[in-house]
Parts: structure tokens; sequence; C-alpha cells
């Protein structure tokens, strides 16, 4: 039966997955039969039976892992020492952590305030106009790219031979008589980090004006035609009657576009590996843990991660639902 713990060969492993579907089936089928049996059942024992499963799916999937992670961020580089906060010290005092946490925090205020604005005078502009269907789909197709083919896309961009920005450059300096080459941009420090937030900015912006151009058409229509009637320019309007009314609907977006950008590592591990003084938590956390094998600080970098992004969470769901209320 060691070949269920360790299957090996195609064969072995299609059989281990079909047990398991079947294992699957099985509970479920128990547990159906059990609950809708014709014998009366105390509604908290059939409330029970179907929290049950999901409850230990998510304690052995999410529980029990953070709890390990948060015990190994304590511990040396084998996770067989106790070390107690060295790895956070040393997160917060050496000069390569120093960098990651700047460009961490460098990607959570850039990010969502560019997208976010993007977005909204994006939304704001193509408004009830003709080519309204075009427009947003235009700037919503980069959401439909994942975070790698972007990442992918925009090397070529940055190219310093053949990428497009790197003509452009070339081609401005030769319009004032000047003769240039194309600069390493990836490798510029610290423009660098700004060229990876450009990507992210391009990618986020779609459902920015995705989300914001719903909530302005959800605008009553009356006030619209009284801001019209009463003679108020397009900014008047944009600035005294759009934005304010749309303003949770800002907020969420705002902290939706931050967590993401907490959690921002394919852009980064894609485009330079977080080399060039470009890493962020979610990538240093993989390379400590995986890369250079450190159990206890790729633990704590990731223990950092999950408590930076908690107050965000909790202040996205309090604005979507006092966004809920105001409907």
């Amino acid at each position: 039966m060691d070949f269920l713990l360790h299957p090996s060969g195609a064969g072995q492993k299609l059989l281990v997955m079909l047990i398991a579907i079947a294992l699957f089936v099985a509970v479920v089928g128990l547990l159906l039969t059990l609950l809708s049996a014709p014998k009366r059942l105390p509604r908290w024992l059939a409330a029970l039976g179907f929290l049950a499963p999901v409850l230990a799916a998510v304690g052995f999937g999410l529980v029990w892992p953070a709890l390990v992670t948060v015990a190994n961020s304590f511990k040396n580089k084998n996770g067989t020492e106790f070390v107690g906060f060295a790895n956070y010290i040393r997160i917060v005092t050496e000069p390569q952590f120093l960098i990651v946490l700047r460009n961490t925090v460098l990607w959570v205020v850039l990010v969502p305030v560019l997208a976010t604005g993007i977005g909204l005078l994006y939304a704001a502009l193509i408004d009830r106009t003709r080519f309204e269907k075009l427009a947003k789909t235009l700037l919503f197709m980069p959401m439909a790219i994942s975070m790698v083919g972007a990442s992918i896309i925009w090397k070529f961009v940055y190219d310093n031979k053949v990428g497009l920005m790197s003509e452009a450059y070339v081609g401005l300096a030769h319009l004032v008589g000047q003769t240039v080459s194309a600069p390493q941009w990836l490798m510029n420090v610290p423009w660098n980090n700004i060229f990876l937030i450009v990507v992210m900015v391009w990618i986020q912006a779609g459902f920015a004006m995705t989300v914001l151009a719903a909530a302005i058409k959800a605008i009553p229509e009356d006030i619209v035609e009284a801001g019209r009637v009463d003679g108020v320019t397009s900014w008047q309007m944009f600035a005294h009657v759009t934005v304010p009314m749309i303003r949770p609907t800002i907020v969420v977006v705002l902290t939706t576009v931050a967590m993401t950008s907490l959690k921002a590592f394919d852009v980064v591990r894609t485009m330079t590996g977080g080399n060039y003084d470009t890493s962020v938590v979610a990538n240093e956390f993989y390379t400590q843990s995986f890369s250079n094998q450190n159990k206890g600080l790729g633990a704590a970098l990731a223990v950092v991660l999950f408590v930076v992004i908690i107050p965000v969470i909790v202040f996205n769901v309090r604005q979507l639902k006092r966004s809920e209320d105001v409907r």
C-alpha cells in the first residue's frame, strides 16, 4: 500500500486519483444519506454534518499550515533550533531586507493610486460616449492576460536592443541631434522598480475602470440632469458630483488593488527575479524558502506579509458592507 503515499509512474498516479475521487463521493454520499434519513435529526447535528467536511478542509489546508509557518518563523535556517525573534530582527535591520520593505511600500502606494486614478478618469471620460464599449474593451484587455504573460510582453518592451521603449528613446535622441544607446532599463536602480510597477498598473487599470464605470452608471440620472440645468462644467460635475457619489467604490477599488500589490510576485519574478534591488516581500519569501533553503527566514517573511495584509482586508470588508448599507 506504499504506492498510495508515494505513487510512481502514470498508472499508479491515475489509480491514486481515482481512489481519492471515489472516497470523496463515498463520504459525501454517506453524509447526504444520513442527513436525509426519514428519522428526524436535531438541526445542530444536520448543520454540523454539512459543516464538518468544510471545517476540516479549512483547518487542514489553511489553519494548520499557518500555525506551522508561524512556528517555523522562530526557528533557524534548517528549522531545527529555536532562535526567537532573530529572523524578524534581520528583516527590519539588514540593508538587503530594508530595500525589500521599501520596494513593497512603493508598490502598495503607487499601484493603487495610479491604477485607480487612471481607471476613474478613463471611466468618466468614456461614459455614455459613442465608442464606450470599444474603449472599455481596450483598457480591460490586459486583465485577460496572465501576470507572467504580461511580464514577458513588457520584458520585450524594455529590451535595450529591440524593445519599443529603447527604440523610442534612441529615436528621440536622434531628433535632438544626439547619438545614444538605450540603457538596461531593468538594471537601472531605482527606476527599474517604477518600470515594474508600470506593468502592474497596466493590468489593474482595467479592473478599476470596470468597477468604477459601473458605479458611475449607478448615479441617479436626476442628479446628473440637475447639474446640467445648473450649468456646471464637466470638471465640476466630475469633482463635486461623480467622485463624492462613488467614494465608497473608489475606496474598495483602492484597497483591493493594494492587496494585489502586496502579493506581487509574478511580475518581479518573471522580469528581474528580484535582482537589481527590485525584490518585494512576496518574492523574497519565495527566494529565501526555496532558492536559499532558509525555512526560518522565509516563514518570517510570510508572517510579515500576512500581518500587513490583514488590516487591509478588514478595512476592505467594512467598506463593502458600508457601500451595501448605503444601497
